[in-house]
């Protein structure tokens, strides 16, 4: 007998047992130079946007730091905030989603990392490495 065999759907974790649940965030306020720096000291290629109410808003990247950049070194001067180039139509996950369809989400789209929400409020972030952890876990 394997050690999957036997095993129903009910027994597949959720998004919200492995995902990340400290998060760094922005505001589309934040400087983009700063916000860009803040990404690069502590190595995230990117952080959720959160507007005063605390509702997602954007996900600023390190490839949207890189357009600020490139367009900083052109006029020369910075002073543009995270809201001038985060990406504002962003695909989210749900808490409550299993691994095994956020796995499917990830392997149609381009993206590392998906937010994640519960009642459409943020409560972490996952990540390729997490799906594939809880999968690798499965089988273990």
């Amino acid at each position: 007998m394997s050690k999957t065999e036997g095993k129903t759907m009910t027994d597949v974790p959720l998004i919200r047992d492995y995902m990340a649940r400290d998060l760094t965030t922005l505001t589309p306020e934040t400087e983009i130079n700063h916000a860009m720096h803040l990404l690069l000291e502590r190595g995230f290629s990117g952080a959720p946007v959160l507007n005063e109410a605390g509702w997602l808003v954007g996900i600023l990247s390190k490839r949207d730091c890189l357009k600020a950049a490139l367009n900083a070194s052109y006029f020369r001067e910075w002073g543009e905030t995270v809201e001038d180039y985060m990406t504002k139509d962003m695909k989210t996950l749900d808490s409550e989603m299993d691994i095994v369809e956020a796995a499917k989400a990830f392997i149609a789209s381009p993206y590392r990392r998906f937010p994640v929400l519960s009642d459409g409020k943020l409560v972490g972030q996952v990540s390729r490495t997490d799906i594939l952890k809880a999968l690798s876990d499965q089988w273990a």
